[in-house]
C-alpha cells in the first residue's frame, strides 16, 4: 500500500484563499456575472404546487416527517433504447428531478463520525479493482492508479464518505480541490467506484455519480479512449452538469439542466471557484469548450 497522504499546508491555504476570493456563499447561489454563460441575473425558482392542507394529526399520534431527499422508487428501473452513437434520445426530465437533491445510496465506507476533512490515498486494493471497470486492455496499468477515500457533503446536508480511483500522479492535487469543495459544502450526490455494468451496460438516463477513472470510450460513439480510462479526468454531479452535443444529452433524463441560467444546488456555476481551483492544478473545464458542452467534466489534458 502507498502511504496515506494529507494535503500540503501551502496547497490547502492557497486553495482556501482562492475560494474565499471567487466563491459566493452557499446560501446565495451565484448568478449573473458568476455564470460561465453570462446568463441574466434573474434566477428562475422552482414552482411549489399549493395543494389541500393535510388533516391535523390526532392527539398522541407521532408524526414522522417525510424525507425530502428520498430517492424515487422508479429511479434506475426504466431502461432506454440507445441509438447508433451509444446514447438514448433525450427525454423530458421527471418533475421530481428538475431540481434534483437526493440522498446517496449506502457506500463502501461508513459515514464519517464528524464533519472534519480527511483524505487517504493508497494503492487500489484488489477488491476495489475487481468491482471497478478496470481490465487488462485499459490504457493505464493498475499499479499507476490510486485509491482515494475522502468525505463529501450530500444534498441531504450530511457528510458522507466517498471513494475514487484516479491516476496516482494526480491524486493529491485533485484531493486538494475536493477539500476546497468540502469546505464550502458544495453538494455531491454520490462519489464511488462505478462497475462494468454501470459504465457500459443499460442506459437509464438518471445516474449521478461523481467519478474519475472509468475504462470506457469517449461519450457519443467515438472509437477512442476517454480521458477517464486513463484516470486523468473527473465528472462532478453528471445529472446537474450534463453533457450536450448535437441534440443529445447525457445523462438522458437531465434535459432540465441544460438551462444554465436557473442555478440549482450541485451545478458547477454556483461555485465557479471550483473551476479556478482545477485551473490552478492545470486541469480544464468542459463547460468552457466551444465544440460541445460538458459541464460535469474536468481533465488534466484539456480533452
Amino acid at each position: 500500500m502507498r502511504p496515506r497522504h494529507g494535503l500540503t499546508t501551502g496547497a490547502a491555504v492557497a486553495a482556501l484563499a482562492l475560494l474565499a476570493a471567487c466563491t459566493p456563499t452557499p446560501s446565495t447561489p451565484a448568478t449573473g456575472d458568476d455564470a460561465a454563460t453570462g446568463a441574466s441575473s434573474t434566477r428562475q425558482e422552482a414552482v411549489v404546487a399549493q395543494g389541500t392542507p393535510a388533516p391535523a394529526p390526532s392527539a398522541g399520534v407521532e408524526v414522522v416527517p417525510a424525507n425530502p431527499y428520498e430517492r424515487p422508487a422508479w429511479l434506475h428501473t426504466v431502461p432506454l433504447e440507445v441509438t447508433e452513437n451509444g446514447l438514448a434520445e433525450p427525454v423530458d426530465t421527471p418533475e421530481e428531478l428538475r431540481d434534483r437533491r437526493l440522498e446517496p445510496r449506502p457506500g463502501a465506507h461508513p459515514d464519517p463520525e464528524s464533519d472534519d476533512w480527511f483524505v487517504e490515498i493508497t494503492d487500489v486494493p484488489e477488491d476495489v479493482l475487481a468491482r471497478s471497470s478496470w481490465h487488462d486492455e485499459c490504457p493505464i496499468a493498475a499499479e499507476d492508479l490510486a485509491y482515494v477515500v475522502m468525505p463529501f457533503w450530500g444534498f441531504d446536508e450530511q457528510p458522507h464518505t466517498g471513494e475514487m480511483v484516479i491516476a496516482a500522479e494526480h491524486a493529491e492535487a485533485v484531493a486538494g480541490v475536493f477539500a476546497l469543495m468540502y469546505e464550502r459544502r458544495f453538494p455531491i450526490e454520490e462519489m464511488r467506484v462505478t462497475t462494468v455494468d454501470e459504465v457500459g451496460g443499460t442506459h437509464y438516463g438518471d445516474l449521478n455519480v461523481t467519478i474519475a477513472f472509468e475504462c470506457r470510450q469517449v461519450t457519443g460513439g467515438f472509437e477512442a479512449w476517454s480521458e477517464h480510462a486513463k484516470g486523468v479526468a473527473i465528472d462532478i454531479n453528471p445529472f446537474q452538469n450534463p453533457f450536450f452535443r448535437d441534440g443529445f444529452v447525457f445523462p438522458e433524463l437531465a434535459s432540465a439542466y441544460l438551462d444554465r441560467s436557473w442555478l440549482r444546488p450541485g451545478m458547477i456555476e454556483t461555485h465557479m471557484a471550483i473551476v479556478a481551483a482545477f485551473e490552478e492544478i492545470g486541469w480544464s473545464w468542459g463547460g468552457s469548450w466551444d465544440h460541445l458542452d460538458d459541464w460535469m467534466h474536468f481533465s488534466a489534458s484539456g480533452l
